[in-house]
């Protein structure tokens, strides 16, 4: 297992990766490679923070279906408009088109109609707003594409307005409510928001290192909180993806059901036929990847690096399935 995280860390300059895996829910494997902060000479651990991206996802939708079950909301609520989840909260009608059709489904399936992860992504824009002036800016400045339930565009700023539904029915801010409703129920208590410079760091938390030009603390990642601002350990988000039980089974299989328009794509969650469900994760000086397979295993890897493309996941996603399979006891 270690020769091949040593050759992924060397084929990919990785200062630093730390892995999880459990199997049948118990965590049977986890250990931390390289530097955490080179620098200062800080080795990594596996109690260190990193930043997951959008592997914030999956957590986020967990909370929607829980509220689903307690009858807080349906997937088929409307989000925007008078008599909707978000009523005029954001803006008054008249909205520009189809903004009004917008219901949570789309939001958790990305098939909301437009604002894609692309270079007019509205999340790594106007960095000076909160997210009540971004969405009230977006909905009103960037319109939609196509029509909500017709096509797949992935989009870090319909999951903001998911955040912001959990914020309108709890009460609560959104990170105080996944730590309540959802973290604890995992055991997991040292997850949290990211900063977003260097100097507002979290105790223990890794540095990470750009490449390409890119910039690491040069984004608003507070402002990420639903779509991909948590940071956490490995063997936490192992912790979390080994407990999605705390669902009925009804709800686990809608979150991880494909819409019509991607078949790769749930609630929050990539599927495939297997069934195998998972997220990856990417931010300049950030991948990770959260897996949980058919045959019973979870396992999560995080890195404080990436390739300036974003290549990075889809080899790290490969690297861990060879490396869990170095134990051939483990049958995965």
């Amino acid at each position: 297992m270690d020769a091949v995280v040593d050759a992924f860390m060397e084929a990919h300059q990785v200062p630093g990766m730390s892995v999880a895996v459990a199997k049948r829910g118990a965590l049977v494997h986890a250990k931390a490679y390289g530097m955490a902060d080179r620098d200062r000479g800080e080795r990594l651990t596996s109690g260190h923070l990193f930043r997951i991206a959008s592997v914030s996802k999956p957590i986020t939708s967990v909370a929607v279906f829980q509220l689903i079950e307690q009858g807080k909301l349906n997937l088929d609520d409307r989000v925007f408009g008078p008599g909707a989840i978000l009523g005029t909260d954001f803006g008054k009608p008249p909205f520009a088109p189809h903004v009004a059709e917008i219901r949570l489904r789309h939001l958790l399936t990305h098939t909301a109609g437009g604002w894609q992860n692309d270079g007019s992504d509205p999340m790594f824009q106007h960095l000076d707003m909160d997210h009540r002036q971004l969405i009230a800016w977006t909905i009103e400045h960037q319109p939609l594409n196509n029509a909500p339930g017709e096509h797949y565009a992935y989009s870090n700023f319909g999951y903001c307005v998911v955040g912001r539904i959990i914020e309108k029915v709890t009460g609560k801010p959104y990170d105080q409510h996944v730590r309540d409703a959802v973290l604890a129920r995992c055991a997991v208590s040292d997850m949290r928001i990211g900063g977003n410079t260097r100097a507002q760091r979290a105790r223990g938390e890794v540095i990470y290192y750009a490449a390409n030009g890119e910039d690491a603390y040069d984004m608003r990642v507070d402002r990420m909180d639903s779509h991909g601002g948590w940071l956490a350990t490995a063997p936490d988000l192992v912790r979390f993806g080994t407990h999605l039980e705390m669902l009925r089974p009804q709800s686990i299989a809608q979150m991880t059901t494909a819409s019509a328009a991607n078949p790769g794509y749930a609630c929050g969650w990539a599927v495939n036929r297997v069934p195998n469900w998972w997220h990856t994760g990417s931010l300049p000086g950030t991948t990770s990847i959260l897996v949980r397979t058919a045959s019973g295993f979870c396992w999560s890897a995080l890195l404080n690096t990436r390739e300036g493309n974003g290549e990075t996941g889809g080899a790290l996603d490969g690297m861990m399935w060879e490396m869990v399979r170095k134990v051939k006891s483990w049958n995965a």
